[in-house]
């Protein structure tokens, strides 16, 4: 009888392991690191007519998730939607480039913020060899108008030097301000994360002692370069996912956490999460990682890259709760 009960309680506990967000995945093939489980169906956007679709900003509501992305072949901005997180609907513009902008000829990386009843769109132009931020605000979510023909933030300091991208922004209700973390310097894969403020979404303050976040040369698999992060305030932290560059092509994800979002950040003992997948659709590197929190787990959608083709990814972690 004893033996019996330790039986079940064995059973139990394996399939509380795997429930909530294993359902999630559709009994996949597991390719995991650590405990973020790669799902089966990726990628879940982007390939074949659609070419490269990247760097992507996931928003949800009570019915749906909508997905930012970058549309090379478009050059624009573009949205996705999709009921369960995996399966997506093509690609529809939203904000497509300027023709006569000096600074905004090709558009990408975008961030989008939900706030008192609008979408608040920070995104990156690019145009002889550098790159911009610029702003934009849409009532539905699908149709944004600029609100600036300038860019809200520019390379002007010496670390940033040709180019400031890759923008995530969360709005503080504490504070009262927005926080843009952005990553500057080089044009292609830029070097290091900075840090600004704002209190409208127009007008940047940059902090006076960016970069916030470099790569750190006694890890092997960043030391090259950090970039690329989204940044999630907690009760007592910031969380931070970010890209890091064992050289200029093989890039991982890892995560780490700040107690004010611009000092003292402290890696995961156990990065990187999410590592390329050997003759996978992500092989050659995994990029640009957007995660969110559910009730019974975590879901990051990632870019994969295999040579040239980038296209989306979704791995799953099966627990509310990240143990950092």
């Amino acid at each position: 009888m004893k033996k019996l009960s330790l039986i079940q309680l064995i059973l139990i506990n394996l399939i509380a392991g795997f429930w909530g967000c294993a359902q999630k995945i559709n009994n996949p093939t597991l390719q995991s690191t650590k405990k973020w489980i790669k799902y089966e169906g990726s990628p879940v956007l982007g390939g074949g007519n659609l070419g490269t679709v990247f760097d992507i900003c996931v928003l949800k509501d009570d019915e749906t998730y909508k997905m930012y992305c970058s549309w090379r072949p478009q050059k624009s901005i573009a949205v996705s939607i999709s009921k369960d997180g995996k399966n997506w609907s093509d690609p529809e513009i939203v904000l497509s480039p300027l023709e006569t902008s000096k600074w905004e000829q090709d558009l990408n990386r975008p961030v989008v913020v939900y706030k008192d009843g609008k979408y608040h769109m920070w995104y990156t132009g690019q145009a002889d060899g550098q790159s911009r931020i610029g702003y934009a605000i849409s009532e539905d979510g699908y149709h944004f108008e600029r609100q600036s023909l300038e860019p809200v933030l520019s390379p002007d300091t010496p670390w940033e030097k040709v180019a400031v991208m890759c923008p995530h922004v969360i709005w503080d209700k504490k504070e009262k301000i927005f926080k843009m973390w952005y990553s500057g310097d080089e044009q292609y894969e830029p070097d290091a994360i900075g840090y600004a403020t704002s209190h409208d979404g127009l007008n940047w303050d940059k902090f006076d002692k960016n970069p916030v976040f470099q790569a750190d040369p006694e890890k092997s698999w960043e030391q090259y370069k950090v970039t690329a992060c989204q940044v999630i305030k907690r009760k007592k932290d910031y969380l931070m996912f970010y890209i890091g560059f064992h050289d200029i092509n093989f890039a991982q994800i890892g995560m780490a956490r700040s107690p004010n979002g611009i000092d003292n950040w402290e890696r995961y003992p156990q990065n990187p999460i999410i590592t390329p997948t050997p003759v996978g659709w992500d092989a050659s590197a995994t990029y640009k990682p957007f995660a969110i929190q559910e009730k019974d787990c975590w879901m990051l959608w990632y870019n994969g890259r295999n040579e040239a083709l980038e296209q989306i990814g979704l791995a799953i972690y099966d627990n509310h709760d990240l143990d950092f």
